[in-house]
């Protein structure tokens, strides 16, 4: 398919989904068909040592605008979002997890958004997370309001839409949970424009949440240093 022929492209990085990724991708692919003709959906299998690259190339017989592409060892949730955008061919870039945390069937209210700026950025409404998530979601906020003075109702909030010039105009450095918030920041310094409109959240229902482990958090804290000092 010619890449000025893709409408949107979706990105689903992956680790260890292999219970939750069949669902979220048949509910994903019935919410793109339902408004575009022409789109694909990149899944991003960050190392997976389970059946996850296994199940999507199952699907991909069935739904041919999945593409699979494969870390052969665990880089990190960055790493593995910056390789999906990088082969996005769509005008507009969207982004999940694989979790099944969020409803891809709210992707059409994003869409509906999105002629009135260059990101639409879902906030999670009422965030069905563990306790301790949620203190050091709202602790990393205010790191970031204070590093950078950015304002942004929920940072992590793996439900975006982008214009596809937008990451045609920055980088992305970081391998890490960083990820969003280096995006937004150089969105932000780039002149680009969002709104914020609130997503549905769902508590996790199969496999293992990783963002609160102190590894995770660990990484994250050195990409913020180490971007803040650049940045400054």
């Amino acid at each position: 398919m010619p890449d000025e022929a893709i409408q949107i492209s979706a990105v689903l990085p992956a680790h260890n989904e292999s219970e939750n990724i069949e669902a979220i991708l048949r509910r994903l692919v019935a919410a793109l068909a339902a408004r575009f003709a022409r789109y694909e959906i990149i899944v991003v299998d960050d190392g997976s040592d389970d059946a996850t690259a296994g199940r999507v190339g199952a699907l991909r017989r069935e739904f041919p605008p999945i593409r699979l592409l494969r870390h052969e060892g665990q880089r990190g949730y960055g790493a593995a979002l910056k390789t999906g955008i990088r082969q996005c061919r769509g005008e507009l870039v969207f982004f999940t997890d694989s979790d099944g945390q969020f409803d891809p069937g709210e992707l059409g209210r994003l869409v509906e958004r999105i002629g009135e700026c260059d990101i639409v950025a879902g906030y999670r409404r009422r965030r069905r997370d563990p306790f301790v998530r949620a203190v050091l979601a709202w602790g990393w906020g205010l790191l970031v309001r204070l590093a950078f003075g950015l304002r942004f109702r929920d940072l992590n909030c793996a439900f975006k839409l982008f214009r596809r010039r937008v990451f045609d105009a920055i980088p992305i450095d970081s391998v890490g949970a960083f990820v969003n918030t280096e995006i937004l920041v150089r969105a932000k310094h780039g002149g680009f424009t969002w709104t914020q409109i609130p997503v549905t959240h769902y508590p996790r229902r199969s496999g293992r949440q990783s963002g609160a482990r102190p590894r995770v958090i660990w990484k994250a804290l050195c990409e913020l240093w180490r971007f803040w000092r650049t940045w400054r």
